[in-house]
């Protein structure tokens, strides 16, 4: 099994005429996902990457019965966009754009928590089941059908995680790059507890950053859940001076248990693997799966 998308997704780009978008759609067409269709307003009725393109969601929705969208638009466009997938009730949502506004991202989550959509991402690299679906930016080449579920802030530390995962001939159900944004549309709980109620997900690991509470939340949901799977966590940033962003808009300490070191002892405190460095990931995993009874 995976979590979010399998070889029954069908998937729809919203702004997919775009150059980063026909790249990275034209990648995902090859890695083997079954992208069905674009969406670009003013080229509806023509056909890019040999697909329809459609002038609206709902209507490249209705012709090719698509159930997940991946998102290229701008980002002063992205909220309209994500709005008409939760409007249709797309399950998934993968929304690569970076730079989206706070205020709109306010806007989005409230719709997000009474609709039927899950949304990953803004800013992020996407969720990829290896062998089946990849939606969003990643390599798809590092990732193999496996046991582990990965859950980043960071798109690279993903890729990382992924690597030694698949060197260590553990491989993965899923990778879920949640993307760095200080309002993302979903957390690590939000995540974690798929990975937690998925069988084939026999370890998780969790990749977190300084700034924001999700680390914190997350280590307290693993805690409560009294899980035998394993987790190995790494918390990036863990030198950076106070006050100081690093790289993702999310990644600034503004309070003490926003901190690499309160993180770090949360996730110990529920039972988390903490790897001295993020070149140990795959092998921490390996050897608290050794472990597992």
């Amino acid at each position: 099994m995976s979590i979010l998308i399998d070889s029954n997704t069908r998937v729809v780009v919203q702004g997919m005429t775009g150059e980063q978008a026909s790249f990275h759609t034209a990648a995902s067409i090859d890695y083997g996902t079954n992208v069905v269709a674009g969406v670009t307003p003013g080229k509806g009725g023509t056909t890019h990457l040999d697909r329809p393109v459609f002038e609206t969601l709902a209507e490249a929705v209705e012709a090719t019965d698509a159930n997940a969208s991946m998102i290229f638009v701008p980002p002063w466009f992205t909220a309209d966009a994500v709005l008409e997938a939760i409007d249709l009730e797309l399950p998934v949502v993968v929304c690569v754009t970076d730079g989206v506004p706070v205020k709109d991202m306010q806007r989005l989550k409230r719709e997000l928590k009474v609709g039927k959509t899950r949304m990953i991402g803004p800013n992020c690299p996407g969720v990829i089941t290896p062998g089946a679906c990849r939606m969003g930016i990643m390599p798809g080449y590092i990732h193999t059908p496996g046991s582990v579920g990965i859950v980043s802030r960071s798109g690279t530390l993903s890729y990382e995680a992924a690597r030694q995962t698949t060197q260590a001939g553990l491989g993965q159900t899923t990778v879920v790059g949640i993307g760095g944004d200080q309002i993302p549309g979903s957390n690590f709980t939000d995540i974690l507890e798929l990975f937690l109620a998925d069988p084939d997900t026999k370890g998780i690991v969790m990749l977190g950053e300084i700034g924001g509470r999700a680390e914190v939340e997350a280590a307290e949901m693993i805690r409560d859940s009294k899980t035998e799977k394993p987790v190995v966590a790494f918390i990036a940033g863990q030198h950076a001076p106070p006050g100081r962003r690093m790289g993702h808009a999310g990644a600034i300490v503004s309070s003490a248990e926003e901190s690499a070191d309160a993180k770090i002892d949360a996730l110990k405190s529920a039972g988390a693997v903490i790897p001295g460095s993020p070149a140990e990931i795959g092998h921490a995993m390996y050897q608290a799966l050794q472990r597992r009874p």
